[in-house]
């Protein structure tokens, strides 16, 4: 492509050189450019990308987009190489790869999730939703991607870079997707990844203290405003009118046309007469003329927000209500609240919480409605945050009824050190406890105590299927283990 073309929606950027080069391929890493591509230098966090524009030049680039703000004495710029100035490479990135994939987003109908909690599992019951009505649904977001059923990649990140993302789209607009339902995380639309990108939706979950941090959002107004960005991009939106956010995203969000869904407040659509027991929520809702009853395997007042979200959506774009029932009854999100099935009926969840937050959350919420016992199983992970490691000891000891410590994925550290700083916040509290350093041990222990009025939560490895040790990661699926234990139980 044309490098002129390239460029088309990119706000005060100067050029120096040949605008007619014929661009083969757009990188920011230097490493996988190759001859006649286009290299756009992005100063990170940890990196300056700009420190690697000899590398790419030597490697066959062609073009360098370089920001505004670097410091153009450090820079070496050989000769013969058109240069683009740009006040922001980064949300230049983006519309460079809208343009280089040919604006994808705009042959499908595109859905954005955003919130603190619950974007991955709304994601799930709408795509589940959008598939029993027969559309071909493509999904973005924290676990993988997905056309259809089949799993195109893995994901790194809640959302993807704008190239990566750009080309996710171009791949989907390729494979005929009807509808694509991705997660937008505050630092994408913060950090501008998904300019340029055409969304016809825009839902809201939640918002919560999270993601302040020095390479995050500096305090809770710049990281609520980042979210808020998505409904200035999308022409429809679905609010939660139970949050405290939500009547200044209404006000904001002038040329948005949103509705509301609640389970406490007036709202457009409202949940009433719920019922929550270990393995499932149901609850009524009016979908046009009738109340209709929805049934979802995922225990917790929070899956009734996050349903209500999904059924806001499928009935604005006239979805028959029983595909809507049909769609959510069954749902599956891989290591999100994720009950295993088996025989014996017991409620045994997998969830990926894997901070003091979302684990004291997971436990909290499923303490308001177990009538029996919360058993807790979790660890730490290896060469990550060890100031975590007392705090969630603690939230333990405090709110679940009995806890294993264990190993989770150690990486270079021995399990037992993890373990032993676990240890000093759970001590601190009255919650009884116990160690098993072997993780399917410990899940093996925390089943065979339990009966059906009590529940497991084996939390912190969620949807991976491995653990990692010494840097081999071995095989390690918690769903397979369970049900092998299940098998030796009878």
């Amino acid at each position: 492509m044309e490098l002129k073309k390239l460029l088309v929606g990119i706000e005060n950027f100067k050029v120096k050189g040949d605008v007619e080069l014929d661009i083969k391929k757009v990188e920011s890493n230097s490493k996988k450019i190759v001859p006649n591509s286009l290299f756009v230098a992005i100063q990170g966090y940890d990196f300056d990308g700009h420190e690697y524009i000899e590398e790419a030049v030597q490697n066959g680039a062609t073009a360098v987009m370089i920001d505004m703000s670097a410091d153009f004495k450090k820079i070496k710029m050989p000769k013969g190489v058109t240069v683009i100035i740009t006040d922001d490479t980064r949300k230049a990135l983006a519309r460079v790869s809208c343009n280089f994939f040919g604006n994808p987003s705009r042959n499908f109908k595109l859905i954005g999730v955003t919130g603190t909690k619950g974007k991955t599992t709304t994601t799930y019951m709408i795509k589940s939703i959008l598939e029993k009505a027969g559309y071909k649904v493509g999904l973005i977001g924290t676990i993988a991607n997905y056309i259809g059923e089949e799993c195109i990649s893995y994901s790194n990140r809640t959302t993807p870079e704008s190239l990566e993302l750009q080309g996710l789209f171009y791949k989907m607009a390729k494979e005929k997707a009807d509808y694509v339902v991705m997660e937008v995380s505050s630092q994408s639309l913060k950090l501008n990844r998904v300019e340029g990108t055409n969304f016809d939706y825009a839902i809201f979950t939640n918002l919560y203290k999270d993601h302040i941090s020095l390479k995050e959002h500096s305090d809770m107004k710049e990281y609520f405003e980042s979210k808020l960005k998505l409904f200035s991009m999308a022409a429809k939106g679905f609010v939660n009118s139970d949050d405290y956010k939500c009547e200044k995203i209404i006000n904001s969000a002038k040329n948005c046309d949103i509705k509301t869904y609640a389970v406490d407040n007036k709202a457009d659509l409202l949940a009433k007469d719920i019922t929550i027991t270990n393995i499932s929520v149901d609850f009524k809702v009016k979908l046009g003329s009738r109340n209709e009853r929805i049934k979802v395997n995922i225990p917790g007042r929070y899956s009734v927000y996050n349903a209500l979200a999904a059924i806001s959506f499928a009935v604005s774009i006239g979805v028959d209500p029983e595909k809507i029932k049909e769609g959510l009854e069954n749902i599956v999100v891989p290591g999100r609240n994720e009950l295993v099935l088996n025989k014996d009926e017991l409620a045994i969840m997998i969830d990926y919480a894997h901070t003091a937050e979302s684990l004291e959350n997971i436990l909290q919420a499923t303490k308001t409605y177990t009538s029996g016992r919360v058993i807790c199983v979790f660890g730490c992970g290896g060469d990550r945050d060890k100031e975590k490691r007392p705090r969630m000891g603690e939230v333990a000891g405090r709110v679940a009824d009995y806890t294993i410590v264990t190993t989770d994925n150690p990486r270079t550290e021995k399990p037992e050190d993890i373990i032993s700083d676990i240890e000093v916040g759970i001590s601190k509290t009255k919650g009884k406890y116990e160690i098993v350093v072997d993780r399917k041990e410990a899940i093996a222990k925390a089943i065979k105590m339990m009966n059906k009025r009590d529940i497991v939560i084996i939390a912190g490895k969620g949807h991976e299927t491995y653990q990692e040790i010494n840097g081999e990661k071995i095989p390690f699926d918690e769903r397979q283990i369970v049900k092998e234990i299940l098998g030796e139980k009878k």
